[in-house]
């Protein structure tokens, strides 16, 4: 997964989406002439297995970079961009971690066999970046938008559980991206619409949401939380909080690729460009902007600079961490998976 476009530039410090399920010419031009880092596609991107093929094809043919990061959200569970009648149903976290109650060695076998899965499907049509696993912890009152994407609520068994499924992921040679750093469970609103606010004190944070991240710091990607720490930054959200990305960076340890969660979302203020250029300064490394718009993605393919050094070196030590290890072998894996949930409904 090289960081150089071929003619030695660096793509832009930004992931985009695009309209629709084919590749428009406009985008095509756009994409040439910007040059993003890469791509993440929805449910509006996705008709079947060889439409997908055909566009993360042309996606990468767009900026010349044949490695070039196609990223989609595939946890399991409600959140899935590939699904039926073409792709399998997959278990959501919480399915995992009511297995964990019953058998904790099973359940560790079972996030990994999911994490195998998921890469499988996910590489067969060319998307190489999972964000998946979520490691956030919720708890009573938080709202549901976490919920069941979440292992548990205790720190180790979500930490050891989201290892598995990041493992799983990587050891096919896609990358996994944890998130939502420094921790989404305590929320009380969802970022999509709104900004949620936390009011824990930093040894809660410390303690409890950032201790599966910091028991996974080692991992290549993460992605941060639009949520309001007050401990932290009573005044920017994490995203776009130097203080946050300095207690990601330094309390949690994490020194991989750090990711903005889609600066789409209203948790934000300002307008799109804003909140990109408020990410980037704050420390994080990319910038994620969903939408798909081209006249949005213009705008921020004119102004936002190319990956610094140090997140290139990041990115640069991505295969350091992830690369295939092990030949697909799905329809045993998904036995072996079915068997061991068929623990859960007992």
């Amino acid at each position: 997964m090289s960081s150089l476009h071929r003619d030695g530039a660096r793509p832009r410090a930004v992931i985009l989406g695009c309209s629709g399920p084919v590749l428009t010419d406009e985008e095509r031009r756009l994409f040439a002439s910007g040059n993003p880092l890469g791509f993440i596609l929805f449910a509006r991107n996705i008709v079947d297995p060889a439409q997908v093929t055909a566009l993360t094809a042309a996606l990468r043919a767009s900026v010349g970079r044949p490695g070039a990061p196609i990223l989609v959200d595939q946890e399991g569970g409600r959140v899935r961009r590939l699904r039926p009648p073409h792709w399998r149903p997959a278990p959501a976290a919480a399915t995992l971690g009511a297995l964990w109650v019953r058998a904790p060695r099973a359940a560790t076998e079972a996030a990994r066999l999911a994490g195998r899965l998921i890469a499988s499907e996910c590489l067969s049509v060319g998307l190489n970046v999972v964000c998946a696993p979520c490691a956030d912890l919720p708890e009573a009152g938080s709202h549901d938008v976490i919920g069941d994407r979440a292992f548990g609520r205790a720190p180790d068994i979500v930490a050891t559980l989201a290892r598995a499924m990041a493992l799983g992921i990587a050891e096919l040679g896609a990358v996994p991206v944890v998130k939502h750093m420094p921790g989404h469970g305590r929320a009380r609103a969802d970022s999509h619409h709104e900004l949620p606010i936390v009011m824990a004190s930093r040894a809660e944070l410390e303690v409890t949401d950032a201790a599966p991240f910091r028991a996974l710091a080692d991992l290549p990607w993460a992605m941060t939380a639009h949520v309001l720490y007050t401990a932290l930054d009573a005044e920017r959200p994490g995203t776009v909080s130097p203080s946050v990305i300095r207690f990601i960076r330094d309390a949690i340890g994490f020194q991989g690729l750090l990711l903005s969660d889609d600066l789409g979302m209203q948790a934000l203020g300002g307008t799109p460009l804003d909140r990109a250029r408020a990410a980037l300064a704050a420390g994080c490394d990319v910038a994620l902007h969903c939408d798909g718009r081209p006249d949005t993605a213009a705008r921020l393919l004119a102004e936002l600079p190319p990956l610094d050094a140090a997140a290139c070196a990041r990115l640069d030590r991505t295969p350091e961490m992830v690369g295939r290890r092990i030949a697909p072998e799905p329809q045993r894996w998904q036995g072996r998976l079915d068997a061991l949930l068929a623990e859960v409904a007992v």
